[in-house]
């Protein structure tokens, strides 16, 4: 196969997506050619001249075969395709009459591997029963040989994939493909491709290939041999929404659906999509502001009494005192320490199970909003990462910090923010814009807090150990 078109996917001149890597395919071998365990006869299988049932265009659905016999080895290849992603592949080779193992392959990586991120992106990925298997590329094993059940094995990267589903999923075997690629930019280290063979050992393959993107709606629509009863008996298992992907997939699913029915733009999707998010957990950012204010209000007490004991060793019996005075001190200003960590416990969540639904979500590639021509990529003038940092610093400053020693209050202004930047800066811009917009609103929340009774006892404190540090 030397050329597989994706038509509607654009590559980064805006071309229809080739899906073959034509200088890894032209070094390691075309798609749909076949892979033997023995070298010599696998470089005849894939250069000697095969006989087509049939030549030149034709449109889906339509079948076509390819032979070729020179009296010792006879091959047979059959591909029938239809108006799906899917194709259906045959493949039978014998020698001298005895039919040997040749599976069909994806051998090479995908065309839109254009960069060392998204080289790094590949992984050899397969099902067997329940279990799905994601190796990277550092896992993987040039020519090893993982045997069934195999559901559905494959090489993927970022956004698309190229999967093999065999009928028999208990005899099937999938091979691993491993290999260096020159990398232009820095001959020492090369990049690596990928690729997966899948067939049965000592048997003709009959099995499926899904070629195409990493699409829910798509792989939802592709069924997988073996899971029948499974609640999810096709392919969605292709995009990998982590362990969070309970929060993950409902997240996407609402995502596009703002975009398919609100607002035609991925970037003003995900404002108001996070507009709305931060809304819902507004209670408890606010619960877990106003206990912050009211754990700063004690700090001074607790402090004084932590002086008091610091001599004494932690296993001295004294140091039960101490606890004994500071859950004293809590109580009597009714303050609960636990209080702000269930409320962070519950956002958390959230933030990685939107940076994770970014990272695999197809439909932000190359999606434009603003002066950000691609959501799926780092903002290319820094201004969302540099925002983060600037609103980080800001949120610093509106929040009161008694009883917190200078140098952790100098952390927290200085270091964390440009720490966070540095961290985001190469991040997808969908995900910066996630986390900009959210710390614009968390500032809007402190400013009320702020203006609560409490918010000016706690400002009033600052200011007044702030006085005695001058003197």
């Amino acid at each position: 196969m030397k050329s597989w078109i994706l038509k509607k996917f654009n590559d980064e001149s805006g071309k229809p997506l080739d899906l073959v890597h034509t200088n890894a395919a032209g070094k390691y071998g075309y798609p749909l050619s076949l892979w033997t365990y023995d070298e010599t006869l696998r470089n005849k299988l894939n250069s000697v001249l095969y006989v087509a049932s049939h030549t030149g265009t034709y449109s889906a659905p339509t079948e076509v075969s390819f032979d070729y016999s020179d009296g010792d080895v006879a091959v047979r290849k059959s591909f029938r395709f239809d108006e799906s992603y899917v194709i259906k592949v045959d493949s039978t080779v014998s020698v001298r009459g005895t039919t040997i193992t040749a599976f069909p392959m994806w051998p090479a990586g995908f065309g839109d591997e254009t960069n060392a991120t998204l080289y790094a992106a590949s992984r050899i990925e397969y099902q067997s029963d329940s279990d799905i298997e994601r190796l990277a590329i550092k896992k993987v094993v040039g020519g090893a040989t993982i045997r069934g059940p195999v559901n559905w094995a494959g090489v993927t990267d970022q956004y698309f994939a190229a999967v093999f589903l065999p009928d028999d999923v208990h005899n099937a075997a999938l091979v691993t493909l491993r290999n260096p690629l020159d990398n232009p930019q820095d001959a020492k280290r090369p990049f690596e491709v990928l690729g997966a063979a899948l067939g049965q050992i000592g048997a003709p393959t009959i099995s499926r290939l899904y070629v195409g993107p990493k699409a829910l709606d798509v792989l939802e629509t592709v069924p997988v041999a073996g899971v029948v009863g499974s609640s999810e008996p096709d392919l969605r298992k292709l995009v990998d929404f982590g362990w969070l992907g309970y929060i993950a997939r409902p997240l996407f699913l609402w995502l596009k659906w703002t975009h398919n029915h609100i607002v035609p733009n991925w970037g003003w999707a995900i404002v108001l999509q996070t507009l709305i998010i931060n809304l819902v957990l507004s209670p408890l950012r606010f619960m877990q502001q106003k206990s912050a204010l009211e754990m700063q209000r004690v700090a001074p007490h607790i402090k004084s009494i932590q002086e008091k004991y610091k001599k004494y060793s932690m296993g001295d019996p004294r140091k039960r005192q101490m606890q004994e005075e500071i859950a004293a001190v809590y109580k009597e200003h009714g303050v609960n320490p636990a209080a702000g960590c269930l409320p962070l416990l519950i956002q958390m969540p959230f933030l990685f199970a939107y940076y994770r639904m970014l990272n695999v979500a197809l439909d932000l590639r190359f999606a434009p909003w603003l002066w950000i021509k691609d959501l799926s990529a780092f903002d290319p003038y820094y201004i969302l990462p540099i925002f983060l940092v600037l609103s980080m610093f800001i949120m610093q400053r509106m929040t009161p910090m008694t009883g917190m020693d200078p140098s952790q209050q100098k952390m927290m202004m200085v270091v964390m923010p440009v720490m966070m930047g540095f961290i985001f800066r190469y991040l997808a811009a969908g995900l910066n814009l996630y986390y900009a917009e959210s710390n614009l609103i968390s500032m809007i929340q402190q400013a009320v807090m702020n203006r609560t009774s409490t918010g000016q006892e706690i400002r009033r404190l600052a200011e007044k150990r702030a006085r005695k540090k001058d003197k």
